[in-house]
């Protein structure tokens, strides 16, 4: 058996693993996770760690490259912990992305021959994303070249991103891809009138420092919002800050402030105050408009969600006199995107805040046979809510990462409507909960949708026909 610390040389690289990582097998028949490197790779690995029975390591040298290796497009990639594949081809990151949701069906949910739709791409590999959450940190990260290079770097704070696994500091970006670039522009503005003005950068150690975190988030109609999180009150401080974004911006049309005195950077629970222009940004998904607050839930990638729920819409087998439940609903995106399809559809979502969105977007949208429940879908889901709207003959559900729990899966064998949608970003939550209905229902079709380029995430939507 090997070591830790030990070199492994030759190990294949065969695959796509969860948080940027590869699978690979050495030439002794065990598995090993893999950072920096590709499908197709062959690589000599330094073990690090044994972790649930598998080997952990990191690359020291790739004997034989990959085909589908390419040139990261960002200065920052391998640095900076946004991105994690922007060194594998597109087209092998789909193939790859294909065949975790396969996987995940053949071991978790047992269920081979799936019938899949091919994946479908996002037309933009870059600049997709509608938000970004930059934190700020007294202690910058520094690059392997200016490590080797021994010289004293004395930098009064970063903003821009945190490395892969690291908290505590913060890599300095140029340039990011992954937001129109008005984004980095703000973000570059923002970090050089700190610095120059002597604003104090978070220490998430010491928690000490004035500024925490921005969240930037755009529209496709063309509305911004910034959302600045200080650590305390300043007032002229924060104001100086303020005023100056909003001189310099005249593009950003929703700008707000926290006072976060918490030890975490959540702000959920936190007062958001509204200093300057709307309270919120509207943002359109094929007839509908949403308004969206700095707390809301919304898809980050707003072309590719249209695109998603337009195949939901396809596959949703929903008559006109039909009603419909969307389980783990947030601000009712997909709520309302179906609700002109049939008579009655009622939205839960455990996030109240969420409820307040759905509610007020459908008001907007003149929809008002849309009903929301905020609460537990485990204890939302009840008799009352089925005795005032009706038995479902459609249920939609998108739950978190973490999936379903048992007791809500338990209720939809009890509603038993005549479809279930079941739309994720976790294929292997996805497969398990799945695996728990299959004695009712069986899968007529599926549609991996890529949401998110350049990462290990997908969205996959899985179509389920009651036996």
């Amino acid at each position: 058996m090997p070591r830790k610390k030990e070199l492994i040389e030759g190990v294949q690289i065969t695959g796509l693993a969860d948080k940027g990582k590869a699978v690979g097998r050495a030439a002794e028949g065990y598995v090993v996770f893999v950072s920096d490197v590709v499908p197709g790779d062959v690589a000599d690995v330094r073990l690090l760690r044994k972790r649930k029975g598998s080997w952990q390591g990191v690359a020291e040298r790739i004997t034989k490259p990959s085909p589908d290796r390419v040139e990261p497009r960002c200065v920052h990639f391998g640095e900076c912990g946004g991105c994690k594949w922007q060194h594998l081809d597109y087209q092998a990151q789909l193939q790859q992305k294909t065949k975790t949701i396969q996987d995940s069906f053949e071991r978790i949910a047992k269920i081979p021959d799936i019938s899949y739709q091919p994946i479908m791409a996002a037309p933009d590999t870059y600049q997709y994303r509608n938000k970004i959450e930059y934190s700020f940190s007294a202690k910058r990260w520094l690059t392997q070249e200016e490590i080797s290079s021994e010289q004293v770097y004395n930098h009064p704070g970063a903003l821009g991103l945190h490395p892969p696994g690291n908290f505590q500091k913060v890599v300095e970006l140029e340039k990011c891809w992954l937001q129109a670039d008005l984004s980095n522009t703000i973000r570059n503005f923002v970090g050089d009138f700190a610095r120059t003005h002597d604003y104090s950068f978070f220490d998430p150690l010491e928690h000490t420092g004035y500024l925490r975190n921005m969240i930037i988030r755009n529209s496709t109609l063309g509305d911004w919002m910034v959302v600045l999180s200080f650590a305390y009150e300043e007032e002229d401080l924060r104001i100086a800050l303020l005023d100056a974004i909003v001189e310099r911006f005249p593009e950003v049309t929703s700008l707000h402030y926290v006072i976060n005195q918490k030890k975490n950077d959540t702000l959920f629970d936190q007062d958001i105050k509204l200093y300057q222009g709307n309270p919120h940004i509207v943002e359109q998904l094929g007839d509908l408009k949403f308004q969206i607050r700095p707390k809301s839930f919304f898809q980050t990638n707003t072309l590719q969600a249209t695109r998603l729920y337009d195949a939901l819409k396809a596959m949703a087998d929903i008559r006109k006199e039909d009603i419909v439940y969307d389980l783990y609903c947030g601000l009712g995106s997909i709520t309302l995107y179906l609700a002109d399809q049939c008579q009655t559809v009622v939205g839960i979502e455990e996030v109240s805040d969420a409820i307040i969105d759905a509610r007020l977007n459908a008001q907007l949208n003149g929809i008002d046979h849309a009903h929301f429940y905020a609460g537990d879908v485990r204890h939302t889901l009840v008799e009352e809510i089925v005795s005032r709207h009706g038995q479902p003959d459609v249920i939609i559900t998108d739950p978190p990462r973490g999936g379903m729990h048992e007791q809500v899966v338990q209720k939809l064998l009890e509603l038993a409507p005549r479809q279930i949608l079941y739309v994720s970003c976790n294929p292997a939550t996805q497969a398990r909960d799945i695996a728990l209905l299959k004695h009712a229902y069986v899968i007529d079709n599926m549609q991996p949708v890529d949401m998110f380029p350049h990462t290990s995430h997908i969205e996959n939507i899985a179509s389920l026909r009651r036996i």
